[in-house]
């Protein structure tokens, strides 16, 4: 098994941005828990990080993943693209956020990913990927 692990913009700021809202924990930190995480399921990690809204939509029509995990930063909000591009694969996917967006600015409480994702997990910071990749794993194996 195999699952993309996507991440927009901003989210290379991890660690430095807004730690009280984000954590000390960089991406790279983050990706190495989860890749460690996902071994120990037999599973393979693929990450990839843009702030371009266009690189993110290739690299989600090109993946051969089996799921994806995305954490679409201020894309998750704006961007139809994206979700059209989430939506024309059909892979299982999981909308992450370290914050509660429903408890931030009200421009944060519409998500344009949560209606073409399986599930969303918001507001436990790194572990949110944490909780996302046990729950894709099991959709994958279990309801898929």
């Amino acid at each position: 098994m195999k699952i993309l692990l996507l991440n927009g913009p901003n989210l290379n700021m991890l660690g430095t941005r807004e730690p009280e809202k984000y954590g000390n924990l960089t991406l790279a930190d983050i990706e190495s828990k989860i890749m460690n995480l996902a071994s120990k399921q037999d599973v393979e990690i693929e990450t990839f990080q843009s702030n371009h809204e266009g690189e993110i939509i290739d690299k989600i029509q090109a993946t051969d993943a089996d799921g994806m995990i995305i954490n679409a930063g201020g894309f998750t909000h704006t961007s139809v693209a994206i979700r059209d591009a989430i939506s024309s694969k059909s892979l299982p996917t999981v909308e992450v956020h370290m914050t509660n967006i429903h408890a931030r600015e009200e421009f944060r409480h519409q998500s344009l990913i949560s209606g073409v994702s399986i599930g969303q997990v918001i507001g436990f910071k790194e572990k949110s990927y944490e909780y996302a990749l046990f729950g894709l794993i099991d959709y994958i194996k279990n309801c898929k």
